[in-house]
């Protein structure tokens, strides 16, 4: 019974430690960064917004068309006005390759990654190709999740927080939130897909039908070819999603091996 409460802690002490390194921490310190960026409010950004989006942009992807010299470095990034994205782990990414995009220029192609709470990557001219088929910019795609992420994250870490310090049945099915992360995200991220390509306006310059763009594996959208996977928090999730799922489990065995010794 005792070493199964243990594990119980264990393994949501490990889902809470990948959630806040990877998702909390960077969405909640640098919350409307972009936004606010954008808008030339940055004197709205705290100092301590332009740290820790430095320190998770290292080893993110950095548009080819952003001076090596200022990749990673907000401030100066915000000045040459380059493109700029949230620095939360990114969940999946979608790229486009087409002939007017060589290799050499664009060896990733064209990639935008999605976020919880926002999108990197070649955002600007991801845009530009889909204003070029009718289609909306995607800052139009899922603005209130985007909005609410880091609220809804701190809940989630809350719920581990209390996980481990109660014993509660209700926090049962609060551990499920976590365990569907993987599958909320998808869910989401698939009806936006749906809604984009579904939503196309007349005064596009290539006139397409309307159309499911790819949700996972290769498309052809007009001339361009598509790539559609999951990236690094994809699995971050999974495993979040797995060791939330175990702790429940674990916790549930406890209970019954103390039941039974009570009986």
């Amino acid at each position: 019974m005792k070493n199964s409460f243990i594990k119980s802690k264990i393994f949501t002490f490990l889902a809470f430690v990948i959630l806040m390194y990877w998702f909390v921490i960077p969405a909640v310190f640098t919350h409307n960064v972009v936004e606010l960026a954008h808008e030339d409010k940055t004197d709205k950004i705290p100092a301590i917004s332009y740290k820790v989006w430095d320190y998770y942009q290292k080893g993110q992807y950095v548009s080819p068309n952003t001076p090596k010299e200022i990749a990673g470095n907000l401030k100066k990034m915000i000045e040459e006005d380059a493109e700029i994205g949230v620095v939360s782990a990114p969940i999946w990414y979608v790229a486009l390759e087409a002939p007017n995009y060589p290799k050499e220029a664009f060896p990733e192609g064209i990639p935008v990654y999605y976020h919880f709470d926002g999108f990197s990557g070649d955002v600007h001219e991801m845009n530009t190709i889909n204003h070029f088929i009718g289609m909306d910019p995607m800052k139009r795609g899922a603005p209130y999740l985007r909005a609410v992420a880091p609220y809804a994250l701190v809940f989630v870490a809350l719920v581990f927080i209390f996980y481990m310090l109660f014993d509660a049945k209700i926090l049962d099915f609060l551990m499920l939130i976590p365990v569907a992360l993987p599958f909320i995200f998808l869910g989401f991220y698939a009806y936006w897909l749906y809604w984009f390509g579904h939503h196309m306006h007349e005064w596009g310059a290539f006139k397409i039908k309307p159309f499911m763009p790819t949700v996972f594996g290769d498309g052809k959208v007009a001339q361009f070819t598509t790539h559609s996977y999951p990236t690094t928090g994809f699995w971050l999730l999974l495993a979040i999603s797995i060791l939330s799922l175990l702790a429940i489990v674990s916790r549930k065995k406890a209970r019954r091996a103390q039941m039974r010794k009570q009986d």
